[in-house]
């Protein structure tokens, strides 16, 4: 990683900030970082494999609460990042990292991050390949750019969603949101499933969809919302029954006047698939295998925007359809 602020000597020689990385983030180096000790990483991508990159960011209080445990920031911030891989059916291949530290986070909060990106670092096959480290007076911010392959050609997009596809989803929607609530004690959550939930995503990776989904990306932003990305770049409508989106028996439990909150909410880091019928046995075998339930939620239509649509087949207004970060300026 790129040291950058000042040349303070720690105890061993090294400037304190080289000192730093060496202690806590070369553990995490793999094949092509170079040890951390260069400004760039070198490695070659499998041959005939096209690269598929990524970028998203944390910021303290916006996306992790200031308590929670380092380790799963560290976590939630790759997990992230790999299910914008699920989402184009990429495989891992490394990352670079970027960290804005505030002097109230020490160097044991960083050393219970780095902890939790070894621990996912293992399960999911993906090493970190460099990245930056700066001091900051504002909040803590981490930002996580990830690279993966994909066939040629076989990347999923969210613009190739075509009218007839069913509108399929991984797992639950809406245990992010609701588990947001739990963390700041708004809902009950007597196992912690829901607060676990907000803090672990799940991506979804491995379930090889190139030649069986016309369309994909992952739900960060909303259901709702992020359905009307799919559908305003595809140029199709979509219409999604709410009696039909999949929630966990944490949230069931909660009662029903939490469904817009799940429907609009964000953090589920969920595929949302577009689906021809002809392809639909293959999806519930390509899920089967991986272990990832699977449900059809609606369908994509001539038209435009996203409607949802109750048990009676009414359409339900939703006074919020997602989470932006930029306002919008009318």
């Amino acid at each position: 990683m790129t040291a950058m602020g000042q040349d303070t000597l720690s105890d061993n020689g090294l400037p304190a900030e080289f000192g730093f990385i060496a202690r806590i983030f070369r553990p995490l180096a793999g094949n092509g970082a170079l040890d951390l000790r260069d400004d760039a990483a070198v490695f070659m991508p499998p041959a005939g494999r096209e690269l598929v990159i990524a970028a998203d960011a944390m910021v303290e209080g916006v996306h992790f609460l200031p308590d929670d445990p380092s380790d799963t920031v560290g976590r939630k911030l790759l997990r992230c990042n790999l299910s914008d891989l699920a989402a184009m059916d990429a495989t891992p291949l490394g990352y670079l990292m970027t960290v804005s530290m505030p002097p109230e986070r020490d160097e044991a909060w960083f050393a219970g991050f780095a902890s939790g990106l070894v621990h996912d670092q293992k399960r999911f096959g993906i090493t970190l390949l460099g990245g930056d480290t700066t001091s900051t007076s504002g909040p803590l911010v981490l930002s996580l750019t990830v690279l993966g392959h994909v066939a040629p050609g076989q990347a999923l997009r969210r613009s190739t969603a075509r009218v007839g596809d069913g509108i399929w989803v991984t797992g639950t929607i809406g245990d992010g949101a609701m588990g947001l609530l739990a963390r700041r004690g708004q809902v009950a959550d007597p196992d912690h499933f829901l607060a676990r939930r907000y803090q672990l995503p799940r991506p979804r990776l491995g379930l090889e969809l190139g030649d069986v989904a016309s369309a994909g990306m992952d739900v960060s932003d909303g259901l709702v919302q992020d359905l009307g990305h799919m559908a305003r770049e595809s140029g199709v409508g979509i219409v999604i029954h709410a009696d039909q989106v999949p929630l966990s028996p944490a949230v069931r439990a909660l009662g029903p006047q939490w469904l817009p909150t799940c429907l609009s909410g964000g953090d589920d880091y969920e595929l949302l698939l577009a689906v021809p019928p002809a392809h639909e046995d293959r999806l519930l075998r390509h899920a089967a295998r991986s272990g990832v339930e699977v449900t059809c939620i609606g369908q994509v239509v001539a038209g435009n925007g996203v409607q949802v649509r109750d048990s009676a087949g009414h359409e339900m207004v939703l006074a919020r359809r997602g989470w932006s970060h930029v306002p919008d300026g009318g």
